[in-house]
């Protein structure tokens, strides 16, 4: 049985180390695992791998691989394997959200804080040698204590139920949006609110976190109408995807002082390019898609995939399988 293992990404933290695939070859010696930093050149091995662990795949790709049988992705974002040929198919995908939930939703964390304690701002006069107490007070929204205040996420998945639980931890009051509401309440969650309420999430919130997947439903889902029905003293922060959050009116409602402030991670273009206004923007925190890095980033991509690897060789269900029609 073949592995193809190919990822090329411009961080390095992103590339597949050497010791995954020795490690691979080693524990698992009936399998022959190949190993690519690159996709030139990869249409035989497409040809004849049964596994295929890879960030994305492109449907002229996918035509070619006629004995896959499991994709695997180190993201936990699938919405690039969504074309129909691949949903439609027997194939079965992976993802890997437990992986980034824990790191991601420490960054969601650090991010309230900064927001609530004027950080950014601070740094900014500490670098003009300016002592702005005064300033930091007086201007905008006083610092915040996070005891007591609502936390609206919108997404209970790896990364919401791992923010509530750390939010719940501070005293924080946590409400959520998510599409089952049938399913029992995350550890730390008050109130559950299905989709068609997520205005009555906005309005209670003084915190909103966006950690979503990315599906046709979540696409423009804050824009200039909902951003209108925030409280004027709330924050936004967007750790989910890009295209979620519509840039220009969020941009927009910071600089008219609609909201108090935004963080974002995510953003619809990447790299964030230079003449962006949203550099600029007032109360505005980026973070360049910094989320989930950690030193320990392939040690746990290991333990899942390898986990999951015995379980497939064995026959047994795999764990963290995505749903292809609901895109998560």
């Amino acid at each position: 049985m073949k592995l193809l293992v190919v990822v090329h990404h411009r961080l390095k933290l992103w590339n597949v180390p050497a010791w995954f695939g020795e490690r691979l070859r080693s524990e698992f010696p009936e399998l022959a695992v190949e190993l690519r930093d690159s996709y030139e050149g990869i249409e035989e091995q497409l040809r004849t791998a049964e596994i295929m662990f890879t960030l994305s795949l492109r449907p002229e790709q996918f035509a070619l691989a006629q004995d896959l049988q499991w994709i695997h992705t180190p993201t936990a974002a699938v919405h690039q394997f969504m074309f129909s040929a691949l949903v439609n198919s027997d194939v079965v995908l992976t993802n890997s959200a437990e992986v980034h939930g824990p790191v991601v939703a420490e960054h969601v964390i650090a991010l309230i804080f900064a927001l609530a304690k004027k950080i950014p701002q601070a740094a900014l006069f500490q670098q003009k040698h300016l002592w702005a107490q005064e300033a930091i007070w007086e201007e905008g929204v006083h610092p915040r204590e996070l005891a007591g205040a609502t936390l609206g996420l919108i997404g209970l998945g790896s990364i919401g139920r791992r923010v509530a639980e750390m939010a719940s931890a501070l005293g924080m009051r946590i409400i959520a949006v998510r599409e089952h509401i049938d399913k029992p309440k995350p550890k730390g969650v008050q109130e559950v609110f299905g989709p068609s309420q997520l205005c009555d999430l906005l309005r209670q919130s003084d915190y909103v976190v966006l950690a979503a997947p990315l599906t046709s439903a979540t696409t423009g889902l804050i824009d200039r109408t909902r951003l209108k029905v925030m409280k004027r003293e709330a924050c936004l922060i967007n750790v989910g995807r890009g295209p979620q959050v519509d840039e220009a009116d969020l941009a927009e409602a910071l600089r008219q002082g609609q909201i108090a402030g935004a963080a974002l991670d995510v953003f619809d273009r990447e790299p964030l390019p230079a003449d962006s206004p949203l550099w600029s923007t007032p109360n505005l925190l980026i973070t360049p898609h910094t989320a989930g890095l950690t030193e320990k980033l392939w040690l746990r991509h290991y333990e899942l995939f390898s986990e999951n690897l015995r379980r497939f060789l064995s026959g047994e269900p795999l764990h963290f399988v995505v749903d292809k029609h609901s895109g998560y």
